[in-house]
């Protein structure tokens, strides 16, 4: 597998700019977004003080699923991630089927999340909620991270970079003020409680692990990718598990308060005063910037690297000359994410996207034996070695299986309808190249 070891194609074109402490930042504003905004109120309704614990316990279950990642990372140098994991392993057609999920996945979050950035600015002002208005402005924040990604990784970096600073440093700062509420009744539970629904509990905490693949995909702009990768992915999600179970902590030592729709606001309100509840929607906006930003910069790397495969026109691998970026790929999905944001049809997307998700990640985790089979003496050398053989992929997948098996049968029927979309797709791009 020497071939796995060098740039491919355009992959030369590329500047590697992404550094360990940037790649950690793709990981955590992939995964943070709005959802941890939400997440405690309902976590501590279901769970009281146990809640907490909750975050440790799926974040360990969900640790096998990212360190597979990390193993898959460490054999390869070029742009792609899952794409080109599921290639490698299974042939171009679940290559590109294993990518058209995890983008379909992606840009739903992106047109989504774009919506909540302007939900939380209608806390500020309200003219945030008229429709025109909100048209403009996501046309402004959407096509100005386009701009941004396309004028080279470095300013996409710089950008991820500020956004990092400015929603981690105020949760923070929150949590060091919290915690001088905490006590040791509240932090170990004297006795479990009972969960009316274990399965969509465990699934609701899940949810706020996932993103974190948007790194691996830009292993062809990121320095010694093989090393860099699995570092950022497994320090990343161990500090955020962290990070979750202090928010969560505080927020169950500082309660009972009503919660309703923005528990981390009223607690900033309840520890700082009314500021604090300004700081926390502003935390917000910051957070959710991070996250679609981080999107901008993973997802028009898949469609990069499915042309790449041959798997998509060529159109879409195409490099900007001076500033060395994918362009076709990033201006397709700020066009696409745009249209789906503003007509709220990204809700048909983002109904299946979770399940296509768990699917993906599934593959993914399919193709590490495989790929160790296929790889020369060198690569496994390099390798990031998983203890226990094939028993941490084993758990992740078991974890993916857990997570799809409680998707309702409308997100069946739709990711059903977004492989036979994709597999159209293929089969034209197909036949059109060998036509020419």
């Amino acid at each position: 597998m020497n071939d796995d070891t060098k740039a491919r194609g355009n992959d030369a074109k590329l500047k590697r700019d992404i550094g360990v402490f940037a790649a950690g930042f793709l990981v955590l504003n992939g995964m943070i977004g709005s959802g941890i905004y939400g997440l405690p109120g309902t976590l501590a309704d279901q769970a009281g003080i146990f809640s907490p614990w909750l975050f440790i316990i799926i974040g360990a279950l969900f640790l096998t699923v990212v360190w597979t990642f990390a193993a898959l990372a460490s054999y390869f140098n070029y742009t792609g991630g899952p794409v080109v994991y599921a290639s490698r392993a299974f042939g171009p057609l679940i290559g590109f089927q294993t990518g058209w999920l995890l983008y379909v996945g992606r840009v739903s979050a992106f047109a989504a999340n774009s919506n909540v950035l302007f939900d939380y600015a209608t806390y500020l002002w309200d003219g945030a909620s008229d429709f025109v208005v909100r048209s403009v402005l996501l046309l402004v924040v959407i096509g100005g991270l386009t701009v941004i990604n396309i004028l080279g990784i470095k300013k996409a970096v710089q950008a991820i970079n500020i956004l990092t600073f400015l929603k981690i440093v105020p949760l923070l700062v929150l949590v060091l003020i919290g915690l001088q509420y905490l006590s040791p009744a509240g932090f170990l539970p004297s006795e479990l409680p009972k969960f009316d629904d274990t399965g969509a509990l465990a699934l609701l905490v899940l949810y706020a692990f996932v993103g974190f693949e948007g790194a691996v995909v830009t292993a062809g702009e990121t320095k010694n990718p093989k090393k860099t990768l699995p570092r950022a992915l497994i320090t990343t999600v161990l500090l955020i598990t962290l990070l979750y179970f202090i928010i969560q902590l505080v927020y169950v030592s500082v309660a009972p308060i009503g919660s309703g729709n923005a528990p981390l606001v009223e607690l900033g309100t309840t520890l700082i005063g009314p500021i604090g509840g300004v700081i926390i929607i502003i935390t917000a906006i910051f957070s959710v910037t991070g996250n679609v930003t981080s999107i901008i910069i993973a997802a028009p790397r898949m469609t990069y690297a499915m042309a790449e495969d041959n798997s998509l026109p060529l159109w879409f691998s195409k490099v900007h000359e001076k500033y060395n970026t994918p362009a076709n790929s990033i201006i397709f999905l700020g066009v696409f994410a745009f249209l789906l944001a503003i007509t709220g049809t990204f809700i048909y997307l983002a109904i299946a996207s979770t399940l296509s998700r768990m699917i993906a990640y599934s593959i993914c985790i399919l193709s590490l034996p495989f790929i160790r089979k296929k790889a020369d003496e060198e690569t496994l050398k390099q390798a990031t070695v998983l203890p226990g053989g094939y028993i941490i992929p084993a758990v992740g997948f078991i974890v993916c299986v857990f997570a799809a098996s409680q998707s309702t049968a409308n997100s069946w029927m739709y990711m059903a309808g977004f492989i036979g979309l994709g597999s159209i797709l293929y089969f034209l791009n197909y036949k059109f190249q060998k036509r020419s």
